[in-house]
């Protein structure tokens, strides 16, 4: 009888195990869904809804005097695209973005090649002084930046007094000195972004290529730079979409002769009261971003397939 009741009961214990197991995952998927729900309402205020109201905002139109009349038209739009004065602040945004990019990830890459290698004790304290200047307004340094390179500012003044040049440099008021501010703000958003994506980079592949009888600069080529792409694209896309974005340094060191998108959004909003087309502009501003972010999508699978 013994060998009779035990066949019978482990079907019973595996059902009520089964049932158990599933009761817990319920219960487990119940109490994620309750942690994750206060950050997607907060991520629903603030940027679903007013992301949505924006896109909204610019299928309105605007009046002469600041009135928004309630419609569905693509005025807004077609002008944008039609007119060759914001084909050019479209351009000019989009160069701006990729020369500050581009200049951002060539300076600091050695920068954050040193500290992501580095094992010294004070590592931590050169990572921190890399980044202090995030702690300084990004308004203050672009005010130093304008007393730099300025037509009697500190460039202009050594130059003259060694004797290179004999006329000052037009370095502020032009895309010139917007590029040279943007990239001494942003660098330590990419220095930042290249340590953290450093991670594939092995001390001991490059000892085994130098071993191997490759030169430094073939193991450089070959061997760290392409492990350290990630890191690199990643730099670039963060100070890309932060410098397409910026309003402040292209409107103090630009002085009102560059004109970007950031700045052509503020003067539709403030000037002209222009609110929906101002709306557009932002919608295409966001347009530009998630185009540049697929290709780095593609690239990322790209380099790592």
């Amino acid at each position: 009888m013994t060998t009779l009741k035990e066949p019978l009961q482990r079907p019973r214990l595996g059902a009520a195990e089964g049932e158990l197991e599933q009761a817990t995952t319920k219960r487990n998927r119940r109490t994620y869904l309750a942690l994750l729900l206060p950050g997607l309402l907060g991520l629903l205020v603030s940027f679903v809804f007013p992301l949505a109201y924006l896109v909204r905002m610019s299928f309105n139109k605007g009046a002469p005097d600041g009135v928004i009349e309630e419609t569905f038209t693509l005025d807004t739009y077609i002008q944008p695209l039609t007119d060759p004065y914001y084909w050019r602040v479209t351009l000019d945004t989009f160069q701006m973005g990729v020369t500050v990019g581009v200049l951002c990830v060539i300076v600091s890459y050695p920068v954050a090649l040193f500290l992501a290698r580095s094992t010294s004790k004070w590592r931590g304290l050169l990572i921190a002084i890399a980044i202090a200047p995030l702690l300084t307004s990004a308004v203050v340094r672009t005010y130093g930046w304008m007393v730099i390179l300025g037509t009697n500012g500190l460039v202009n003044s050594t130059l003259a007094d060694w004797g290179l040049i004999d006329t000052p440099l037009k370095l502020t008021n032009n895309m010139t000195g917007v590029t040279i501010g943007l990239v001494e703000i942003f660098m330590p958003y990419a220095i930042l972004a290249m340590i953290s994506g450093f991670g594939r980079l092995s001390p001991q592949l490059e000892e085994a290529a130098g071993s191997l009888g490759a030169s430094k600069f073939r193991v450089f080529t070959r061997v760290t730079l392409p492990l350290s792409l990630p890191g690199i694209l990643t730099a670039f896309l963060l100070v890309f979409v932060l410098s397409i974005s910026t309003f402040i340094t292209p409107r103090l060191l630009g002085g009102g002769s560059v004109q970007v998108l950031a700045t052509e959004i503020y003067d539709q909003t403030t000037g002209l009261l222009n609110w929906p087309f101002a709306a557009a502009l932002s919608v295409i501003l966001l347009v530009l971003f998630g185009l540049i972010i697929a290709v780095y999508q593609r690239l990322t699978k790209k380099i790592g397939g």
